[in-house]
């Protein structure tokens, strides 16, 4: 495997970082910048959004230029962004830094995405993607906890102050360890979108966003369903959530390797039916710590095993156009979060949080239903869309 793949890996980890490290600090910047958490969680929401809808055209715009180059320039704005955070005095100007490092930050993880694959062997592409999809998935576990440790000890700023110092250290990194990469030849933005009539890729599209929606349900609100079904204090939470977040790290590298021995279709089929059923268990085993631990670790796992053995679907099926099939998935994939998180929202305020997992379950079958027809659609959709293209 080529050592460039952790590197890359180690830049997704820094970028997924600033998504989700605020959360542990609303109440911290809020009072430091005198405004209510609700506003303080609007810096949540902007990045989430122009992460999905951003990328894709960002993608598209930078299509000519050389792939190395254009990650130092994202590198570069994404340092700016992080400087203008730490020094914001006002939460206008903190605002402003956070879109700026969301535009930035888009382009950067769908960079690392498409070329990872690109830097191994046809044999190895979903263990490339997998490696990078780790260190996202370590990013979105970890934020949170260093984000409280830090910003608890040392102000709200402290966190971000870190990310700087990571992002200057890339730059570098990038500078000495990063030979050239050449884009794709440019296929014409109306012959990309033309791909969407593939039902395969549409399909496959709607998987992504339906299975995130389905776990965001139940992850986003899994604190708060613990203290209500289990008898667990703060510190053991607290440790559920690391193996969870072991679990998760795992599964990013595990999916990758599952998708070059089993094939995209066989593990996203099998890991979908599993993660399925598991939603459907967990209300019951509450009581039996167990089972209740195997179907933590396990939900940990495919959580995250599932995205790289899609990104590595949506490139055998159309590879010409491989870069822009890896965004829409991925905006696909913070839809999802986002949607879910509303969605459980609703449910939580509305009905009990012991629905949640029910509710999760059916948006997982869901996506298991839309997976199958699409593994199951004729191959000449395919090769039409190529024909097209």
């Amino acid at each position: 495997m080529d050592k460039r793949i952790y590197f890359l890996m180690i830049i997704s980890f820094i970028i997924g970082l600033v998504e989700l490290i605020i959360s542990g600090i609303l109440d911290l910047i809020a009072e430091d910048l005198e405004v209510s958490i609700g506003q303080v969680g609007l810096l949540i929401t902007v990045f989430a959004v122009i992460f999905a809808v951003a990328s894709p055209i960002l993608l598209v715009m930078t299509a000519k230029i050389e792939r190395k180059r254009l990650t130092l320039i994202c590198l570069y704005i994404f340092f700016i962004g992080c400087i203008v955070t730490v020094l914001a005095p006002t939460f206008s100007i903190l605002f402003i830094g956070r879109i700026i490092l969301a535009l930035s930050g888009a382009l950067l993880i769908i960079l690392c995405l498409v070329m990872a694959p690109s830097l191994v062997g046809e044999k190895y592409k979903g263990r490339a993607i997998g490696i990078v999809s780790m260190g996202v998935s370590a990013s979105l576990v970890l934020g949170v906890p260093i984000g409280l440790i830090m910003g608890n000890s040392f102000g709200w700023r402290a966190p971000f102050v870190l990310i700087t110092v990571l992002t200057g250290l890339s730059i570098i990194g990038v500078h000495l360890l990063m030979s050239r990469v050449q884009p794709k030849p440019q296929i014409p933005l109306r012959k990309q979108l033309a791909t969407l009539k593939n039902h395969k890729i549409t399909l496959g599209l709607t998987t992504t966003f339906l299975y995130m929606t389905g776990h965001t349900i139940m992850y986003a609100y899994f604190k708060p369903y613990l203290e209500v079904t289990t008898d667990f204090n703060a510190t053991w939470i607290s440790v559920i959530y690391f193996i969870f977040g072991f679990a998760a790290v795992s599964g990013g590298g595990l999916g990758g390797v599952l998708a070059d021995l089993l094939g995209s279709r066989k593990t996203m089929v099998i890991s979908l039916v599993i993660f399925s059923a598991l939603f459907f268990v967990f209300p019951y085993s509450a009581d039996l710590y167990l089972v209740f631990f195997i179907v933590l670790i396990v939900w940990g796992i495919l959580s995250w095993a599932i995205s790289p053995a899609m990104q590595s679907y949506l490139i055998e099926i159309a590879p010409e156009s491989s870069e822009i099939q890896q965004s829409l998935n991925n905006s696909a994939l913070h839809l999802g979060v986002a949607v879910g998180s509303v969605i459980g929202a609703g449910i939580v305020d509305t009905l009990s949080v012991t629905v949640n997992p029910f509710a999760g379950g059916i948006f997982i079958i869901l996506s298991l239903i839309t997976v199958v027809i699409s593994v199951r659609s004729k191959e000449k959709d395919t090769y039409k869309t190529r024909s097209a293209i």
